[in-house]
């Protein structure tokens, strides 16, 4: 059992390291897309443009593309390369097959989820703008279509080195409600959206994209004096009289490059319902755009949305036109919200297996390390994702850590004083166990070391203290991820520190 998080790749938390390190990710495409492209670069009778359109199927090829374009004309005269015909004539044909040999080619399954569905919100964002934008505006369909389908490319990358930070954002953000910069700062280091705009800036991305951002980050309160006006929906004329009276915001308003942030705002928000606040204040920004009564908006909306998802939709991907289905107000909960699964039949066969381990007599155990193993592995084994063992010292003064699984290494070196906590005095007085869960998680955290709290981010985690001989030698803590536990494991959980209390026992009075 790993000692430590899943997640290899370091997360850094200053813009500049994560700018170096997101570039550096070479995005996976998938190996059919990569057998046709190559296909069709071969053959003497394909043109660019049948090439490209080929190669529309997969954005992160695209990307790559229009990234590699960029990298060979930079410092030069030349407009960096808005879409992907473009960037294929600057290349030609024989670099861009070298490139497409570089980039790791898997079948679609073997790509990581979070990738993939990063990208398919980028793939509805682009239905979105060319269903609403494109025949308004025909001439400027290519950078309606690309700077769409790329605003958020920034994230394909993220999502591939760390996709638990990218949800436990959408969580806390999206689903909870927190203050996003407060989430950003802790998860990141930095706004999120900062790091997009100085991965658009450093990969030369479209014009448009890197006007989104400058609104998002410089122009937010001009973003709000709009919204203010776009919510008097239902008075269309006292809209326009106000915008009238207002020129310069009128401008500002109607520049195309907005349509690039309006299509990716509406397909973001319509990833948690198609109702919250959050994405109708994009429909009515969208319906001031347009000039379009919201009602007729919506309609487009969904049409487009729905036409996404019978291009683009995968079985294990989410599909806001999905939720079209259901009654008005139902809405789809972000996993971290539902109860964690149970444990499988095989992972519960090795819980048992631990557990008779713990609970032979004479006991098997050569040491207190070998013991504690056991006890995380079992721990694990029941369905507990991150774990942290700790053991008092002699004089039952200090805590210092034995075991861990799920957390970074760095919890090696956590040490505490247990007269410093009152939960942690409380705990190493008796045996006692705490279940923390959304109503007393603010009461128990603010007496828990932040050090020890920093371990398990999430509203839910179980601490147990057990003793040998009369006195509390063991704290355990334990949680599925942070969100809420499977009572199956919350039950198994209960069981294990049973018969690590009796193995504790048998090991302590072996020989005697």
């Amino acid at each position: 059992m790993a000692n430590e998080t899943g997640n290899a790749t370091p997360i850094p938390n200053t813009l500049d390291a994560w700018v170096k390190q997101l570039d550096a990710v070479r995005l996976p495409i998938p190996q059919d897309s990569h057998e046709r492209v190559c296909k069709a670069i071969n053959d003497n009778r394909r043109s660019l443009r049948d090439i490209a359109e080929l190669m529309q199927d997969s954005p992160a090829l695209a990307l790559s593309l229009i990234r590699d374009a960029n990298h060979h004309t930079h410092g030069s005269l030349s407009e960096p390369a808005e879409s992907l015909e473009v960037a294929i004539n600057r290349l030609g044909l024989a670099r861009t097959q070298e490139l497409l040999e570089r980039l790791p080619a898997l079948p679609w399954e073997e790509i990581p989820q979070a990738f993939r569905q990063i990208q398919l919100i980028s793939q509805h964002a682009a239905q979105q703008a060319s269903g609403l934008f494109g025949n308004r505006l025909a001439r400027l369909w290519q950078e309606i279509y690309w700077g769409s389908l790329l605003f958020l490319s920034p994230l394909w990358a993220m999502a591939l080195t760390h996709p638990e930070q990218l949800e436990e954002w959408e969580l806390r953000v999206i689903h909870k409600g927190e203050c996003a910069s407060k989430v950003e700062l802790t998860l990141f280091g930095v706004r999120l959206f900062e790091i997009c705009r100085a991965l658009a800036q450093l990969w030369r991305l479209p014009e448009w994209v890197l006007q989104g951002y400058a609104v998002i980050t410089d122009e937010q309160r001009t973003l709000v004096r709009v919204l203010h006006i776009a919510r008097d929906n239902h008075h269309r004329l006292r809209q326009q009289q106000r915008l009238d009276a207002d020129p310069a915001l009128r401008r500002w308003l109607n520049q195309p490059s907005n349509t690039v942030l309006l299509a990716n705002g509406l397909a973001l928000s319509a990833q948690q319902a198609w109702d919250t606040p959050h994405n109708l204040r994009w429909q009515y920004l969208t319906s001031l755009y347009m000039q379009m009564p919201l009602e007729e908006l919506q309609q487009l909306v969904h049409q487009n949305a729905a036409s996404s998802a019978r291009y683009h939709s995968m079985p294990d991907l989410w599909h806001p036109a999905q939720s079209l289905l259901w009654p008005w107000g139902v809405r789809r909960m972000h996993r971290g919200l539902l109860p964690a699964p149970p444990p499988s039949a095989e992972s519960l066969v090795v819980w048992r297996k631990q557990c008779g381990q713990l609970l032979a007599e004479p006991s098997s155990f050569t040491n207190s390390m070998h013991l504690t193993t056991c006890a995380r592995d079992a721990l694990v084994a029941c369905g507990m994702r991150r774990v942290l063992l700790l053991m008092a010292d002699k004089t039952s003064t200090s805590l210092s850590v034995h075991q861990i699984a799920g957390l970074p290494k760095a919890a090696f070196d956590l040490s505490l004083q247990i007269n410093q906590s009152a939960v942690l005095q409380r705990l190493m007085t008796q045996p006692a166990q705490f279940r923390l869960t959304p109503e007393n998680n603010a009461q128990i955290t603010a007496v828990l070391p932040k050090s020890l709290r920093g371990l398990f981010p999430g509203e839910h985690l179980l601490l147990r203290s057990i003793s040998n001989n009369g006195r509390v030698v063991m704290l355990v803590l334990a949680d599925q991820g942070g969100g809420p536990f499977s009572e199956t494991t919350v039950q198994a959980f209960g069981k294990t520190v049973q018969c690590i209390e009796k193995a504790l026992n048998s090991f302590t009075t072996r020989g005697r």
